[in-house]
C-alpha cells in the first residue's frame, strides 16, 4: 500500500497564490448528509460553507470522531456519508473497505483541486486533502521578552528557558504539552523517537522502538512534565489551547491547528501575546521532533451512489476558495487563494525544517495504540523507561499477531 506525499514544495507554492473573491454555493442539495469529523477550528470553517449550500446537513464535530468512524462507517448503511479524516485516520477506514474511491467524482467535478490534494491508495483516489498540519512551539512573547530569552529551538534549551520562567514566577506552569492519556500521549512520543531518529519497524514488521532513541524520547518527555501542569495525563489539544489563552502556560509544542484561536480576543486573554516558531530538535543535530499530517475528506461506501455523489459535490462546497477566504488563518490550506500569515510561520518553518511524515498503516496504528496504553507508568515514576517500552512491544506483538500481520 503506497500513500501519496503532499510536497512541501506544492504546498508552499499554493500558499503563494492570490486571494479569490467570495462566490456563492455553485452546488445546493436537500439531501440529509451526515458529516463526521474532529471538533478543531478549520472543521468548523469547512462545515459552516458546506451548510450555506445544504440546509439538511447534520455535522457531527467530535474529538473521539477516530474512535467512531470505523464503527459508523461500516454499519449498513453508513451513519455518515462524509468523514474528515488526517493520515493517521484513514487507515482503518480503507482497511475495511469503508469508503470509496473518488476517481470519478474527480475527473467530473474536480476541475479546481490541485494534484497535491488527491490522496492516492494503490492508485485510486481515496480522500481529499484540505490543510497540512505539525505541532510546533508556540510561546508568550511578553514573557520570553521580559526575561530575555530566545526562543528555544532544541528541547535542551526549552528546558532551560523552563527553569528560567518558572524562577521567575510569571505563570502557573511554563510549560503545557499534549500528553492525555491513550492517543495523545502516543502521538508526543512519537514525535518525539522521531526527532532522535527512531526508526518505528523492521522489515518484517517488528516494532524497533524498545532503543536508545525509544530511551531518550522517554526521558525527554519526562523531564518536560517536571514544568507542566501535574495533571498532565488529562491535557489534550482543547486542554493546552485554554491553559495557554488563560495565561496559565508560556510554551508548548501545539498543533498549528490551534494557533488561530490563540489570537481570538473573544475567548484568549494572551491575544497578540503569542509567537509562532518551528518545532524544536530532539537534540542538537536531529530532526525536528514533531510529524507531518495532512487532514481531508472521504465519501462512505455503503451509501446510495446518488447520496454519496451528492456528499461529495457539497464537500467541495467546504473545501472551496470561498471558504478560505473567509478562514484564511484557521490553518495551512492546500487549497487555492490561502495566503500564509504570521500565526502559520511556524508550521511553515517546521514544514521546511524535514520533520518526517506520519506512517500511516494497520502497524503504525497498532504501535501507537500500544505505545498510548504503556507508557504512562513511566512518566508516573512506577517503572523504568526500559520497561514501559518493552511493554510497549509485547503489547503491539500481541496486537499484531491476532491482526495476522505477524506469525
Amino acid at each position: 500500500m503506497k500513500t501519496s506525499h503532499i510536497a512541501l514544495a506544492a504546498a508552499l507554492s499554493l500558499a503563494a497564490g492570490p486571494a479569490l473573491a467570495q462566490e456563492g454555493c455553485d452546488f445546493t442539495t436537500d439531501l440529509a448528509i451526515k458529516h463526521l469529523s474532529a471538533a478543531f477550528p478549520a472543521w468548523v470553517a469547512v462545515t459552516d460553507t458546506m451548510k450555506e449550500c445544504a440546509p439538511n446537513l447534520v455535522v457531527e464535530l467530535d474529538q473521539e470522531f477516530r474512535q467512531k468512524q470505523p464503527t459508523a462507517f461500516a454499519a449498513e448503511p453508513s451513519l455518515y456519508h462524509i468523514g474528515g479524516v488526517a493520515n493517521g485516520t484513514l487507515t482503518p477506514l480503507l482497511n475495511e473497505g469503508t469508503i470509496r474511491p473518488l476517481d470519478a467524482y474527480v475527473e467530473q467535478y474536480g476541475q479546481d483541486l490541485s494534484p497535491n490534494q488527491l490522496i492516492r491508495v494503490d492508485g485510486k483516489i481515496v480522500a481529499i486533502a484540505m490543510m497540512v498540519n505539525t505541532q510546533h512551539l508556540m510561546y508568550r512573547t511578553d514573557v520570553f521578552e521580559e526575561l530575555g530569552l530566545d526562543v528555544p529551538t532544541t528541547y535542551a534549551e526549552v528546558l532551560d528557558a523552563a527553569a528560567k520562567i518558572r524562577e521567575a514566577g510569571l505563570v502557573e506552569y511554563p510549560i503545557g504539552a499534549t500528553m492525555a492519556s491513550g492517543w495523545n500521549l502516543a502521538q508526543d512520543f512519537v514525535n518525539m523517537y522521531a526527532g532522535f531518529g527512531g526508526e518505528f519497524f523492521d522489515a518484517e514488521g517488528n516494532t524497533l522502538i524498545t532503543s536508545e532513541a525509544g530511551v531518550k524520547a522517554l526521558e525527554t518527555m519526562k523531564a518536560l512534565t517536571e514544568y507542566m501542569d501535574p495533571e498532565f495525563l488529562v491535557s489534550d489539544s482543547t486542554y493546552v489551547q485554554q491553559q495557554f489563552q488563560q495565561g496559565k502556560i508560556a510554551m508548548a509544542n501545539l498543533w498549528a491547528t490551534r494557533a488561530a484561536a490563540m489570537d481570538d480576543e473573544a475567548e484568549s486573554q494572551v491575544a497578540g501575546k503569542v509567537g509562532m516558531a518551528p518545532a524544536p530538535f530532539a537534540e542538537e543535530g536531529a530532526k525536528p521532533a514533531t510529524t507531518i499530517w495532512w487532514d481531508g475528506i472521504v465519501i462512505a461506501q455503503n451509501i446510495p451512489d446518488e447520496e454519496a455523489e451528492a456528499a461529495f459535490r457539497l464537500a467541495l462546497e467546504g473545501l472551496s476558495p470561498r471558504m478560505v477566504a473567509a478562514n484564511n488563518d484557521d490553518a495551512v490550506w492546500l487549497i487555492e487563494g490561502y495566503t500564509p500569515g504570521p500565526l502559520a510561520e511556524g508550521a511553515i518553518q517546521t514544514a521546511m525544517a524535514g520533520p518526517v511524515a506520519y506512517p500511516s498503516s494497520v502497524e503504525m496504528g497498532l504501535l501507537h495504540t500500544a505505545i498510548g496504553n504503556n507508557i504512562a507508568d513511566y512518566l508516573t515514576g512506577q517503572e523504568s523507561a526500559e520497561q514501559s517500552l518493552a511493554d510497549t512491544e509485547a503489547a503491539y506483538l500481541a496486537a499484531a499477531r491476532e491482526a495476522g500481520l505477524l506469525q
